[in-house]
């Protein structure tokens, strides 16, 4: 099984410090999430059902009506590399690694790929998965570039899959959610980053109805529990909510960039939800952190760490107290000089 940010109980049985005192910035989720209201106990009693108001929550929050709910991205992740044909499958590296582990155990030759080089070699690829923005580079593409590629792919019967789990809050040009569904045309949202929502497991898979039919077969009923759909529902409506976290989580970002850069670890990209650094000295600052209670995402190859955002005034101090520490301001000397 691959390894994901937010193992926080094996952080804290490894470094010895108690579950509660940890400060946990390894996983990219929003840490001020839509405020969940009390969820009525008849909730808990009944199945989920295709026909409530989620279905038609996501479909004007994502301006399409040709979608499936399924159980977070990862259901679809997992389940869309049985739906073809042996392939050539172009991946990103690095990229959130899911997408290349899934179609690779479903026995699809993998082709990595520079992100530069992608224009150049779509044509022999049979699907092309992209993360944007991507995780944990934070590259972004444009729906107009995103599109060109599609129509190489889409003439020899191809795929173009996009994850845009960290998507939301982003302006519209750079999404395909609500661009006209097409053969061979796949996008991913989620509820888990922007909405801070990734307890519920709940996800979308936007493409044309055939596809949605045959996956939604491979999957089956109640993919989503009653009490999942009736909060994400309620938040895919909150338009209000929406608006004002957007803005708050873009000047977040950019405390985070201005706070990294200044403590001498500037990063090497990022979004509204994380920032990437990328350093040859990634797996020592990683350390250091943890031993303080400060939980980031380590990345081997290349090596680098994603720091998500902190959820608090006390914990942006934590965090600034942290990295300005006499052990990691001289790692970060030494790191510059190395470099």
């Amino acid at each position: 099984m691959l390894e994901h940010g937010g193992r926080l109980r094996q952080a804290a049985s490894q470094y010895g410090i108690p579950l509660p005192d940890w400060l946990d910035l390894s996983t990219g989720i929003n840490p001020n999430g839509w405020p969940v209201p009390p969820i009525p106990a008849a909730c808990w009693q009944r199945l989920p059902e295709d026909d409530d108001e989620l279905l038609s929550a996501a479909r004007a929050y994502y301006q399409n009506d040709s979608l499936l709910t399924v159980a977070g991205s990862q259901a679809a992740i997992q389940s869309l590399p049985l739906l073809r044909a042996k392939s050539r499958v172009g991946v990103l590296h690095p990229a959130y690694a899911e997408h290349a582990g899934s179609w690779q155990k479903a026995g699809h030759q993998i082709i990595r790929l520079e992100e530069s080089a992608i224009d150049e070699r779509v044509e022999e690829l049979d699907v092309l998965i992209l993360v944007n923005p991507n995780n944990p580079t934070g590259r972004l593409w444009t729906r107009s570039q995103l599109l060109c590629w599609h129509e190489k792919l889409s003439r020899r019967g191809g795929w173009l899959l996009i994850d845009e789990a960290f998507m939301d809050g982003l302006p519209d040009h750079y999404s395909l959610s609500s661009s006209p569904v097409q053969p061979g045309l796949i996008v991913l949202r989620s509820v888990g980053k922007f909405f801070g929502l990734a307890g519920i497991r709940c996800g979308f898979v936007i493409a044309e109805p055939t596809l949605l039919a045959r996956l939604a077969e491979l999957l089956g009923p109640w993919t989503v529990s009653h009490p999942g759909r009736y909060i994400a529902a309620l938040a895919l409506a909150d338009r209000t909510w929406q608006a004002a976290n957007a803005a708050l989580l873009a000047s977040e970002g950019q405390r985070l960039e201005r706070l990294l850069t200044d403590c001498g670890w500037p990063p090497s990209g990022g979004c509204t939800l994380f920032q990437w650094v990328k350093n040859q000295q990634a797996s020592k600052l990683q350390e250091l952190l943890a031993n303080r209670g400060i939980l980031t995402r380590l990345f081997h190859e290349p090596a680098s760490l994603r720091f998500g955002l902190p959820k608090d005034e006390p914990a942006w101090q934590r965090l600034a107290q942290a990295l300005t520490h006499p052990d990691i301001e001289d790692l970060s000397l030494f790191a510059h000089t190395v470099t």
